[in-house]
């Protein structure tokens, strides 16, 4: 059975679902997007990915045609019509169809493009968990407002690409001697019990998962410490690892054929995986 998505106010078998080759989002990459976990078929911080998404639009003067309460009905919705007890929700908003291409915005009345779809995932379970992930670094080519989370993203595909080319599983992006943050994730290292990640700003996405968290690992009374570190740094450290929304908390056990530590996913990681995880279900909707 095909999945039931979602365009512009209908509910549609995939199949059936359609959008303009003048839409925006397919022309220019105008358009922003948030992709919100599901576990136990409950959505896993939601708030956070709403609010993000308004920022977004705010930043980039683009219309959000629906609430945060609607934007939770269709969420939770899909979920029941695909019967989603593990996987993501994908949001994707553009700045519509104007019924042509041209480079400067289409009248403010132009109606934005609002398409959801789900995908079934194994978060829990990865294997990477128990094993760790390698990752290369490559030079960060990105545009410089990476706080938006915008569609255009053609270089982290590029790094992904760059990555498994390389055998291993991802890719830190480097700026000015500095990581900036994995293809599609927030990066960390440890060293000396200390949990060390670049501070926000415009050179990377305002992870919700990160904010989450560092949260909890302050409440656990774990040192965290925001500021930019150095690839040469992070090779150095003790553990590192990654977070995004699909994939919560990760270990990197290696870093250029570099090995962490001793080799193995850290201790800090595996602990703030547990509170996140433990944490996100009792506020999960």
């Amino acid at each position: 059975m095909s999945r039931i998505v979602y365009v512009n106010g209908e509910y549609l078998p995939e199949e059936e679902a359609k959008v303009s080759v003048f839409d925006r989002g397919f022309l220019f990459a105008d358009a922003v997007y948030e992709v919100t976990s599901v576990l136990e078929g409950k959505l896993i911080a939601f708030d956070g990915h709403a609010v993000r998404l308004q920022r977004s639009c705010d930043e980039l003067g683009m219309t959000n045609p629906v609430s945060k309460d609607e934007l939770m009905e269709i969420h939770q919705e899909l979920v029941k019509r695909n019967g989603v007890e593990e996987g993501m929700v994908y949001l994707q908003l553009t700045r519509g169809n104007p019924g042509d291409r041209d480079f400067a915005y289409p009248p403010e009345d132009t109606k934005p493009t609002l398409v959801l779809f789900t995908q079934t995932a194994n978060l829990l379970n990865n294997p990477k968990i128990e094993k760790g992930m390698k990752v290369i670094s490559v030079e960060d080519q990105r545009w410089a407002r990476r706080d938006i989370k915008t569609v255009q993203l053609l270089f982290p595909s590029m790094a992904k690409m760059m990555a498994k080319a390389a055998g291993v599983d991802d890719a830190w992006m480097v700026e000015d001697g500095h990581v900036t943050e994995g293809s599609s994730n927030n990066a960390y290292i440890v060293k000396d019990g200390k949990i060390i990640t670049r501070n926000l700003g415009n050179e990377i996405l305002h992870g919700i998962t990160r904010a989450a968290v560092l949260e909890y690992a302050r409440s656990a009374q774990m040192e965290v410490v925001e500021r930019p570190f150095t690839i040469e740094e992070a090779k150095q450290a003790d553990e590192a690892f990654i977070t995004s929304a699909s994939t919560f908390v990760m270990p990197v056990v290696e870093i250029d054929g570099v090995a962490l530590g001793d080799g193995k996913p850290g201790k800090s990681a595996a602990r703030l995986r547990e509170l996140y995880l433990e944490e996100s279900r009792k506020q999960a909707v």
